[in-house]
């Protein structure tokens, strides 16, 4: 069964703890949640058709291929992505897959560190987070907030409360919503209440500012 595909590119990681690193993306074509603040869009629709067969060949073909993202979009839509995410990690690989969180995230083999993206409110689609997946995080994978607002932050918050026990705070991302959020208003919060998160920014949009896609 192929895959709808948007976009193989091969780019620096910006979005997770692997921020930095050479890293191929693998971005899946779909998605079930329209945030305001979406920046890819243009993954709502657009895609071919590929097997998994012809995606593992292209990501084989870029020269530092050990670290590869599984994006979209919003990957769990589609039936073969836990086929592809397995294929990957049975070649030795890393394997990230970043979903929104709307969907049971227990589907992919454990070996994949899943990054989490807790929706807030103003991206209008926090209603559509799944409160399972909260129970079904690993020690292993991530969770990310994107906030534009206090109120974000605040729903973050109660969010952090409802996490497993062993959970690790250093793997909890605060993002501000790239042009939107001060990152040092963001900073000064996360100081004050001494919550022992990640403070995050999108790498690539510091590297690449104008660029959209491929990055």
């Amino acid at each position: 069964m192929p895959l709808r595909i948007n976009e193989i590119f091969y780019s620096i990681q910006g979005e997770s703890l692997y921020t930095g690193l050479s890293c191929v993306f693998v971005r899946l074509t779909g998605c079930n949640l329209r945030c305001a603040y979406c920046d890819t869009r243009y993954a709502y629709d657009e895609g071919a058709d590929m097997t998994v067969s012809e995606i593992l060949k292209q990501v084989e073909s870029y020269p530092a291929a050990a670290l590869v993202e599984i994006t979209g979009g919003e990957p769990l839509l589609q039936a073969e992505t836990p086929n592809l995410v397995k294929k990957l990690l049975d070649q030795n690989r890393t394997v990230l897959m970043e979903t929104n969180g709307s969907l049971d995230i227990s589907r992919v083999d454990n070996r994949c560190i899943r990054i989490m993206d807790v929706k807030c409110p103003s991206s209008r689609m926090h209603a559509r987070n799944d409160p399972d997946n909260l129970r079904r995080i690993g020690p292993h994978d991530q969770i990310k907030f994107i906030m534009e607002t206090r109120s974000d932050y605040d729903y973050a918050l109660n969010i952090l409360k409802r996490l497993p026990p062993d959970f690790p705070r250093s793997s909890v991302l605060f993002s501000p919503a790239f042009g939107s959020l001060s990152p040092s208003l963001l900073a000064e919060w996360i100081l004050q209440d001494g919550l022992g998160v990640r403070l995050h920014l999108q790498l690539h949009k510091l590297i690449w500012p104008n660029t959209e896609r491929g990055v």
